[in-house]
């Protein structure tokens, strides 16, 4: 039976990999897909690793029917045996409803990539109907570390290296940014709480009011 799977994680965890690969596989045995993505690290229209891989994919604007699309591209003469669907957190819950409808309805699998939650540890919209609609949710066993080596569970957004609270939910960034952009880590939950990233971890460290280790 299609699925529509959910493919979950934090930022750097392999998902955009992993997306890639799935790809490769069915395509090097005959099969034809449609990848859907929203702004990708590489630009509008690409999916991406920070691995290097790269590959074309169709952008998803605002108010793009992706289920009328399919249709589409089915009625003129086009082939899909699967979809994939990268970045899936910044698509509309609309959006996610027509990816199951697709599932449903044409019998395709949709494998769906995405962080499910924000750099303020709350849902993204589209992650939460993902959620609520997938048919199997697969977290990714790739475990991103926190800069103290335990399990990263949570995405955080920096400027200039320091853990930022406000701004809008979707700002494109990446991991490992030049001091003074926004940029993104990930973080256990203790250090997310607590806002201390590893610019500010170092920081503390280097401060004159440590105190000093002895040598007597």
């Amino acid at each position: 039976m299609p699925e529509l799977v959910f493919f979950s994680g934090t930022m750097d965890c392999g998902k955009s990999t992993l997306a890639l690969q799935i790809e490769h596989n069915r395509s090097a045995r005959g099969l034809a897909g449609v990848i859907f993505t929203r702004d990708d690290r590489a630009g509008e229209g690409k999916l991406s690793s920070r691995l290097g891989l790269v590959t074309d994919a169709v952008e998803v604007e605002d108010g793009r029917d992706l289920y009328a699309y399919l249709v589409e591209h089915l009625s003129q003469g086009g082939r899909a045996d699967y979809v994939i669907a990268d970045e899936a957190q910044f698509l509309a819950p609309e959006q996610i409803d027509q990816l199951a409808r697709v599932v449903d309805d044409l019998g395709l699998d949709v494998y769906a990539f995405g962080i499910t939650t924000d750099f303020r540890s709350k849902l993204f919209p589209g992650s939460q109907r993902l959620v609520e609609l997938a048919d199997r949710i697969e977290v990714l066993q790739v475990e991103a570390l926190c800069w103290c080596g335990a399990r990263a569970t949570h995405n955080a957004r920096t400027v200039g290296g320091a853990m930022v609270v406000e701004g809008a939910q979707v700002v494109v960034g990446d991991v490992n940014q030049a001091a003074g952009e926004i940029g993104y880590e990930v973080l256990c939950r203790r250090h997310h709480r607590r806002r201390m990233t590893a610019a500010t971890a170092r920081a503390a460290a280097l401060s004159p009011d440590v105190l000093p280790v002895s040598s007597v």
